[in-house]
């Protein structure tokens, strides 16, 4: 007898609004019509030395990206039993691997005989074994040492004593999330369950990877993270790109943990448009996370973007982004909508915001601010700011 093979049904390639957490549904019909928005005034100033200062980048590092978990990988890029990626993007050379029976670890990407990479590119690949290109030790997607080559010249040796070195690691929502410092105690106290039920409610997990890309910038990391906390820049940066489809109006913003969801109407939003049937919702709503400390995922009509902002220093920062669609394209339209929305996505972030964390980082450089002013479409950056200095007492 010939077995049944049950094939998972297809996800639809559009969202609608019932298809949102019930948490997400609450914040959308929180949206007010544009014309009864209220913009708040504020007075709000942060020291330029925040950007600039090495002390406070060290200070970073000690209370937070050592001291917490903080997001690696995406799910989608190892999305089957047997596969591994590797992450240099933090300056910690890290192998992310989901093992033949499901399982996700997170190890130093370091063999264990003289240090060398076992994997040396960051794209994602389907494998058995991590085989160290210098000598040939071998091991399993679970970091055990399956053995290294003639071990009879070594004596004493004990192949327990050089498995990899394994990260504390949690796998939430379709992020992989880790401990970069295998020395400090693991803390996962920055993952909250109602973002992990948001990212499931936008299909993360079983995302498709439609394209792939890793900026190395010459900004500090919060003046790249920052254009996706507040609309201020939208009409004014984006003039010629996407800000003609966003109103000038604050979000609606939750904090769930020490993570930050705002969520908005794009232009000319009428609550009304929410109850249109089999409307996609991504076409009326637009939902940007700040996942803590320094991940942004953004929705968009046909697909999601993710950005995992890791800081080199003061002025260096590296960034993974990853634009996720619900399925690969099934057919040549579709396939002509991703490679449009990817080529547009790509010079939008790669020439607009991007390029503007660099021009400001060079002025602030220069000495020539003392403090940083934020106006009221710009409270939301205060807000983070305000979390992430909490971690800092």
């Amino acid at each position: 007898m010939t077995a049944t093979v049950l094939e998972r049904p297809a996800k639809p390639l559009i969202q609608t609004i019932g298809m949102l957490s019930e948490s997400q549904q609450i914040a959308v019909r929180k949206i007010a019509p544009h014309d009864q928005a209220r913009v708040p005034t504020i007075e709000a100033h942060r020291p330029s030395s925040i950007f600039t200062g090495q002390d406070r980048y060290d200070l970073e590092q000690a209370r937070v990206f050592r001291k917490t978990a903080v997001p690696v990988s995406l799910s989608a890029l190892i999305a089957e039993p047997g596969s591994a990626v590797a992450q240099d993007g933090y300056g910690v050379p890290l192998i992310i691997t989901r093992d033949k029976r499901g399982d996700i670890h997170v190890f130093l990407n370091a063999c264990q005989h003289k240090g060398s990479k076992l994997l040396e590119t960051c794209d994602p690949v389907k494998t058995g074994r991590l085989v160290c290109p210098y000598h040939a030790w071998t091991y399993g997607l679970d970091g055990t040492l399956i053995g290294a080559a003639r071990p009879e010249t070594f004596v004493n040796f004990d192949k327990a004593a050089h498995n990899l070195k394994e990260l504390p690691a949690r796998e939430s929502g379709g992020i992989v999330y880790a401990m970069l410092d295998r020395h400090a105690a693991a803390d996962f106290s920055g993952i909250d369950p109602q973002i992990a039920l948001d990212m499931e409610a936008l299909g993360l997990p079983d995302a498709h990877v439609y394209g792939r890309k890793t900026f190395r910038l010459d900004a500090n990391w919060k003046l790249v993270q920052e254009p996706f906390l507040e609309g201020y820049h939208v009409q004014r940066l984006h003039a010629q790109s996407v800000g003609p489809m966003f109103a000038d109006v604050p979000n609606v913003v939750d904090v769930f943990g020490p993570n930050i969801r705002q969520t908005s109407g794009k232009l000319n939003f009428m609550p009304s448009d929410l109850d249109i049937p089999g409307e996609n919702i991504h076409k009326t709503v637009t939902h940007a996370y700040l996942l803590f400390p320094n991940t942004v995922v953004v929705t968009s009509p046909y697909y999601i973007s993710v950005m995992i902002i890791m800081p080199n220093g003061p002025g260096k920062t590296t960034v993974d982004y990853a634009m996720l669609t619900r399925g690969p394209a099934d057919n040549p339209k579709g396939e002509a909508v991703y490679k449009k929305s990817y080529d547009m996505i790509l010079k939008v972030f790669g020439t607009e915001d991007f390029r503007a964390a660099e021009i400001s980082h060079v002025g602030l450089a220069s000495g020539a601010l003392d403090d940083v002013v934020y106006s009221g479409l710009e409270e939301t950056i205060l807000l983070y700011y305000k979390i992430l200095e909490g971690y800092f007492s």
